[in-house]
């Protein structure tokens, strides 16, 4: 059995878990208890944006003006001052004073899932082990700021995604499939009485307490961690931050009324209650091996809408000065348009990742691919440093070191390096 098909055996136990003794369905929720961050960073929260299928750089956020690897797309000015974008991006080039963009980041891995794996965990896809994603680490140094509710969510995320590889179940995400549907399966059963539920919850915690006591076995131990947390979501307030609909309409209109940007507005939402890390992918898939144009004329609009107005939103109320924001995607796409396919392939050599919020400089530039972006030209960074990177803004110390059960010792970013001019 393969790591991904034991981490959601483990999720499908604890659903099975739920109903059956409280009556209810809760994923795997996470938290830590609350510690202050190492001196040093200035972001406490992350809202990281995947863009599953890997996005073209070229005609997106590194631009090549007047070559024909643009196929026809234009360049456009933004807020920051001699930074251009594609024209694909309009509302967010007027946000692009808070974004910095990373034109040089470069990988080895040419294939989706081990480029995303990558991405999400620093480090290379064995069949060995299962690695914690960048949000599960996070989780588990710095702990969560609401300890009522999850700290690591998942919002239209992929089975494949690594989850909390061999660190403990709790701090896998709580996956949420529809953003407008909020946390479902977190009320009672039609007909269930609250004294139903106290007795159920009382015979769970019972059993469990008994097989606990008798196994050393961890995972026991973190179902029961998740059986208590779940109860404890269950019963507070803060259960209103999963519903979006409690938004105004002016709000709701400027995200879009797409998957993709009720993501984004549950995530703004999820931060404001204390969240740590909201990971958003995107319901697109931007494998645009066959008619690149015409994908992107259909992909882009709600993307651009949903990014622009979650980065607004946030600087709007004060919370992008301690949030930071990423968008990753597994690699770029070749600068050349296949003449058969009218496609782009696949493109680990140089590509394009950004962040924003969180202290960093925004409105610049770091590094740079050559004249048509089939390679990295200046300042090459990893998906290890960029995550490196992130760590470092969020305070945490990228040594610190965790071990598997073999006792193997990993860190966060493996050997990622940060790039500390990225820091204003």
């Amino acid at each position: 059995m393969s790591s991904i098909d034991t981490d959601f055996s483990r999720r499908r136990f604890i659903e099975w878990f739920a109903k059956s003794f409280l009556g209810v369905g809760v994923g795997s929720l996470a938290r830590r208890a609350s510690a202050a961050p190492p001196v040093g960073g200035h972001a406490k929260q992350v809202i990281a944006i995947y863009l599953r299928g890997g996005m073209s750089h070229v005609d997106t956020f590194d631009p090549k003006p007047g070559r024909p690897e643009m196929a026809g797309v234009r360049a456009i000015a933004t807020s920051a001052d001699g930074v251009q974008v594609g024209a694909w991006f309009p509302k967010l080039a007027r946000q692009m004073h808070h974004i910095a963009l990373v034109r040089s980041m470069t990988s080895t891995q040419g294939v989706h899932e081990r480029g995303a794996y990558l991405a999400q965990t620093s480090y290379f896809q064995t069949p060995t082990i299962s690695h914690p994603s960048l949000g599960t680490w996070t989780l588990k140094q710095l702990g969560t700021d609401n300890p009522l509710l999850p700290g690591f969510v998942l919002v239209n995320g992929s089975p494949q995604h690594p989850g909390s590889g061999y660190m403990a179940s709790h701090l896998a995400p709580l996956p949420i499939i529809d953003p407008a549907a909020g946390l479902q399966n977190s009320t009672l059963l039609r007909g269930e009485t609250p004294a139903d539920f106290a007795r159920r919850d009382a015979l769970s915690r019972t059993l469990s307490s008994r097989f606990t006591s008798g196994t050393k076995n961890r995972t026991a131990a973190a179902y029961a961690k998740i059986h208590e947390e779940a109860v404890g979501l269950m019963r507070s307030k803060d259960l209103a931050a999963f519903d979006i609909s409690r938004e105004p309409a002016s709000v709701a209109a400027a995200y879009g009324p797409h998957t993709f940007g009720k993501g984004c507005l549950l995530a703004r939402r999820l931060i404001e209650h204390g969240v740590r890390f909201v990971e958003v992918n995107d319901e697109h898939n931007w494998d645009t091996h066959n008619d690149h144009v015409v994908q992107m004329e259909q992909m882009t609009p709600p993307t651009d809408q949903a990014l622009a107005a979650l980065l607004a939103d946030l600087h709007e109320r004060g919370l992008l000065a301690t949030t930071l924001v990423i968008l990753t995607t597994e690699f770029g796409r070749s600068p050349e348009i296949n003449s058969v396919t009218a496609g782009r392939g696949h493109h680990p050599g140089a590509f394009t990742w950004w962040l924003a919020g969180g202290g960093i400089k925004g409105g610049t530039v770091y590094g740079a691919s050559d004249a048509s972006g089939t390679r990295v030209a200046d300042k090459p960074v990893t998906m290890p440093d960029f995550n490196a990177t992130v760590a470092t803004a969020l305070g945490i110390d990228i040594a610190a070191t965790e071990h598997s059960p073999s006792g193997r010792p990993f860190t966060i970013a493996h050997d990622g390096k940060p790039v500390l001019d990225l820091f204003a």
